[in-house]
């Protein structure tokens, strides 16, 4: 199962266990099971903590768990073979049950270990999906903490038939004691805000008693990253609060047009750029949604943002780099049917249409390279372009084309997406040269028509906005507001990239920097630090 490099990788991992673990599978005769008791064996073989048997008599075939030797109450299960994006995640649960500390938040640890009532987890996840791999880590973590919490994590690909019955049509799908818990990426503090009564609470009191920051950046993507290394090099008390630290990068697969880096993905790029940020004195505080913003009074005055957990945030010099999000189409269908067949994610719920026709809405470049991928999976693609030509560039169209499971469909409008028994079957699309109508029988619908800014909370604050709702600013990122920036695809700047966003946000970093050494802080700031 395992090949040289993945064998060396893993027992140099090993190495760190300071307690021996079991690994207790439950098998039947068919191929994937012998898979699973290979993977077992060559595991068990790296190390002399690690032993594995194969007398489980879990109902799931082939499935596994990995518990602590000392401690049997505390395991997790894994069923199917977690593999390709989930490789990491089944280190990282040999590592903690054999006693090597987590490198997570101590609070959050505490916290963990201190939930009272019992919970029972079953998570869904594909190989290919990127925003699996943290909802599998959180759900370890806990049921390796707290022996009243149970994971139970479940390959798709394996386990159709359940995918079938409980009508999973989307990754990561979570559920709690048999029932729907959530469907989509969560990380262990948003998981612990849903099921630990208090925690919101307990953080805004947290967050209610810092002191005011020179820097307060408002968002965690490229642009806030890029800013607060900034202004944190050049001696500013800096903090980031962010609702998701990575932003969209969690959304994105493969990135090629990152200069000096050839291809990376992601949800890499985000934990390298969280690492990179953690160089520094920045005070990082994730899962903070920004509400309302209240500008100073005066210039050099603190400005406040109010957030979603009812703390406030105080800040001399403001950096808004809250990005964007997917458009939504805005028909019939679409709301009902999400998760049921509309999907936003290729590279997550791709493998869950295997063999089926889908439609992908959207001829840019983000439309068309997910409709390649999905063609590799899918039965049929129909790309539809509500313009008369696609928008993507050349070199992906021209792989689109050479595809013969691929309809591409310019000038078309999707009027409604329709369904039977809560899940999506069709669409309606109508040609706006001619102004036909016609049906289309198809089991996915993936939304790819661009992004909305990230701005509703900033509608009565007295920021410029654009018709579009972006922030407008000026070539040193500075908005209408002193001592407010604006940096990333949230604002007016044109080109929504990773390297643009980096680049303004170093702008507005510099920016800031300018601002809070050209002006006097007022008597009420003086006072607060």
């Amino acid at each position: 199962m395992l090949d040289t490099a993945m064998k060396q990788q893993l027992s140099t991992y090993l190495a760190n266990l300071r307690e021996p673990i079991e690994l207790v599978a439950s098998l039947a005769d068919d191929a994937k099971s012998t898979q699973t008791r290979e993977l077992l064996e060559e595991i068990a073989a790296l190390h002399d903590l690690v032993t594995a048997s194969f007398d489980g008599t879990d109902d799931r075939k082939p499935s596994f768990i990995i518990r602590r030797a000392s401690d049997a109450e505390k395991w997790v299960r894994f069923a199917g073979l977690p593999m390709g994006h989930e490789f990491t995640s089944l280190v990282l649960a040999l590592l903690w049950a054999g006693g090597h500390p987590p490198k997570v938040d101590a609070d959050l640890i505490e916290q963990v270990r201190g939930i009272e009532g019992d919970f029972n987890f079953e998570m869904y996840f594909s190989l290919s999906c990127h925003n699996c791999p943290d909802v599998v880590q959180a759900l370890t973590l806990m049921a390796l903490e707290n022996p009243r919490i149970t994971a139970t994590l479940i390959e798709g690909g394996t386990y159709q038939d359940e995918v079938d019955a409980r009508d999973i049509m989307a990754v990561p799908a979570t559920f709690l004691n048999g029932e729907p818990f959530y469907n989509g990426k969560m990380e262990l503090a948003e998981i612990l805000a849903r099921i630990d009564t208090g925690a919101d609470a307990k953080a805004a009191e947290k967050l209610d008693a810092k002191d005011p920051f020179e820097v307060l950046v408002i968002g965690g993507g490229p642009a806030g990253a890029a800013t607060a290394i900034y202004t944190a090099r050049k001696g500013f008390r800096t903090g980031i609060a962010a609702e998701r630290f990575g932003g969209q990068l969690h959304d994105t697969l493969g990135i090629e047009n990152l200069p000096g880096t050839a291809y990376t993905e992601g949800p890499k790029l985000a934990g390298e750029l969280e690492r990179h940020v953690g160089e520094y004195d920045i005070d990082l505080m994730n899962l903070a949604k920004a509400v309302k913003l209240v500008p100073a009074k005066q210039e050099g005055g603190l400005h406040t943002v109010e957030l979603g957990n009812g703390a406030s945030l105080k800040a001399r010099s403001l950096i808004l780099a809250t990005g964007a999000r997917w458009r939504n189409l805005g028909v019939p269908g679409e709301a009902e049917y999400r998760n049921k067949g509309v999907a936003y994610c290729p590279h997550c719920d791709g493998p869950l249409f295997k063999g089926k026709r889908i439609a992908v809405i959207g001829g840019g470049n983000s439309g068309v390279e997910a409709a390649i991928d999905l063609a590799k999976i899918v039965g049929h693609v129909t790309l539809i372009e509500y313009d008369e030509k696609l928008r993507a560039d050349e070199v992906l169209q021209a792989k689109l084309r050479s595809m013969d499971n691929v309809e591409i469909v310019t000038s078309g409008q999707t009027t409604e997406i329709t369904g039977k028994d809560g899940k999506v079957d069709g669409l309606v699309l109508k040609d706006r040269k001619s102004g036909d109508e016609r049906r289309i029988d198809l089991e996915g619908v993936f939304v790819q028509i661009g992004l909305v800014p990230n701005t509703e909370w900033l509608k009565d604050s007295g920021l410029a906005l654009t018709r579009f709702g972006e922030i407008e600013t000026d070539e040193e990122g500075r908005t209408n507001l002193p001592g407010i920036f604006g940096a990333g695809d949230v604002t007016d700047v044109p080109y929504k990239q990773i390297v643009v966003a980096m680049g303004e946000g170093s702008k507005a970093g510099l920016s800031a920097f300018d601002y809070l050494i050209r002006t006097e802080a007022v008597d009420e700031i003086a006072q607060a630090a």
